[in-house]
């Protein structure tokens, strides 16, 4: 497969006619080559997510001298690559309090940089899975009286949105996203608030035990489709970091149905409520935690 490139100059090197990108698979790239390119390399100790990702490049935007950004979010690395020192790099990085520390700059005599054509069906497929079971356990958990399940519905939302503010990431205003981000992350605080609310009021007034049959099926199934995403997700053998940081996002979800399931038996046994408030209550906080680092991005 080829792309035309006729006429483009990337970072002052000039690309042949056509650029031969047979053998990429869920992403596709054009390599561009650069003799004067530098690349400085941090390691960011608090980002272990895409809010955080997204945060940095919003927090760099506009810095003309950066060419491109590469997160390695397993390693909690960021590499820049950048025809220019710029001290307001580095400033910028600091001033998000995420234990930016740069580990060094090279001076590459052929830095290979690449121009990402990501093939968005991928991402999509998940973000269509989590909202969709974002509807399902919610009315379920409605319906069934269960917090865990609740909990895990707005849980599937916050990954929804970081999907979706990934997805939209490029091409968009910056001062969209921002707003998008904040609209997202209010949202989620009001309603893992009011599910915290929920759980102190039924174990107060020790409300009747949930429903154990549907806390087991839904989350079942919740784990059926989770499994389902990260096969999707593992069809790709890309580094790239938002591949990366999905994996994990799914791997947490598919421990917290288990969680849930494991409640749901211990309801069915005990007749109580007590196990599902419990895995309700720590979901809920992860939803808080998630909406928090969305918030950031509005800033």
């Amino acid at each position: 497969m080829t792309i035309n490139t006729q006429g483009h100059d990337y970072l002052g090197a000039k690309i042949s006619e056509t650029s031969d990108i047979s053998g990429c698979s869920m992403w596709q790239m054009k390599i561009i080559k650069n003799k004067h390119m530098k690349k400085t390399i941090f390691h960011i100790s608090k980002m272990d997510c895409p809010s955080e990702e997204n945060l940095i490049r919003m927090k760099l935007d506009g810095l003309s001298e950066i060419k491109q950004l590469d997160f390695d979010i397993a390693n909690r690395k960021l590499t820049i690559y950048h025809d220019a020192d710029n001290p307001e790099i580095e400033n910028r990085l600091n001033e998000l309090n995420l234990g930016a520390q740069r580990i060094d700059t090279i001076i590459s005599e052929e830095s290979e940089l690449t121009e990402q054509k990501s093939q968005t069906k991928l991402l999509w497929a998940v973000l269509f899975i989590n909202f969709a079971f974002f509807v399902i356990e919610m009315i379920s958990g409605i319906i069934s009286g269960s917090m865990g399940l609740l909990a895990d519905s707005l849980d599937m939302l916050a990954d929804s949105f970081v999907y979706g503010l990934s997805l939209w990431a490029v091409g968009a205003v910056v001062s969209r996203k921002k707003l998008v981000a904040r609209l997202s992350g209010y949202f989620q605080i009001i309603l893992a608030g009011l599910g915290l609310m929920e759980v102190v009021r039924r174990f107060v007034y020790s409300e009747t035990a949930p429903s154990f049959k549907a806390m087991i099926i839904v989350s079942f199934f919740a784990l059926m489709a989770n499994a389902a995403s990260m096969f999707i997700l593992q069809k790709t053998k890309s580094n790239e970091a938002h591949i990366k940081a999905s994996k994990i996002f799914t791997s947490n979800d598919i421990i917290i149905n288990i969680g849930i399931i494991i409640a749901g038996i211990l309801v069915m046994f005990s007749n109580s409520l007590i196990p599902d408030l419990i895995i309700g209550t720590i979901v809920f906080v992860i939803v808080l935690q998630g909406a928090l680092r969305i918030l950031k991005l509005g800033r």
